[in-house]
């Protein structure tokens, strides 16, 4: 019984944005900072889900909408909007998101592997699991999977145009 008092104890960190209606999770292990949406500058050739560049304190990152790279409708930026400042593997990078609501623990013991069926038009690679947060479903982000499939993406097209 210990063990599983323990377990239960065990917590990680995430935090919490929305897409739509639904409500996604990244670790905050992976955050640098959230911040109101500025000036974006586009790349020309770009892949669609690719916004632009912000100069983030000297340095460029890469802003990636999510609405678009998990394959939902545009929506125009808004007030709510805003820019998840992350990294992943030394890399710096913007994630454009409806609204950031909030960081949130959740029980190890309250997260559960992505269900074989996945209804979201995300694919399955791309998620860490579940986040089940009293009747609140947080579909939880494994951003090296979204990098690398960009990465790979970039590649192919790399392939084509040679």
């Amino acid at each position: 019984m210990e063990e599983r008092t323990l377990a239960e104890e065990e917590t990680k960190t995430f935090v919490i944005f929305r897409l739509r209606d639904e409500e996604f999770g990244v670790d905050v292990m992976n955050i640098k900072e959230i911040a109101k949406v500025s000036t974006i500058t586009r790349v020309p050739r770009s892949p669609d889900f690719i916004e632009g560049v912000i100069n983030l304190r000297g340095c460029l990152a890469t802003v990636v909408n999510l609405r678009k790279r998990f394959g939902f409708l545009s929506k125009e930026i808004d007030s709510d909007s805003r820019i998840i400042i992350a990294e992943c593997e030394g890399n710096a990078f913007g994630m454009l998101v409806d609204a950031a609501t909030e960081v949130l623990k959740i029980p190890v013991s309250d997260i559960e592997t992505t269900p074989e069926m996945v209804t979201t038009a995300i694919s399955k690679v791309h998620l860490k699991g579940v986040g089940k947060v009293g009747d609140r479903l947080i579909i939880l982000v494994d951003l090296k999977h979204v990098l690398a499939e960009n990465e790979k993406e970039q590649e192919e097209k790399k392939e084509v145009y040679k």
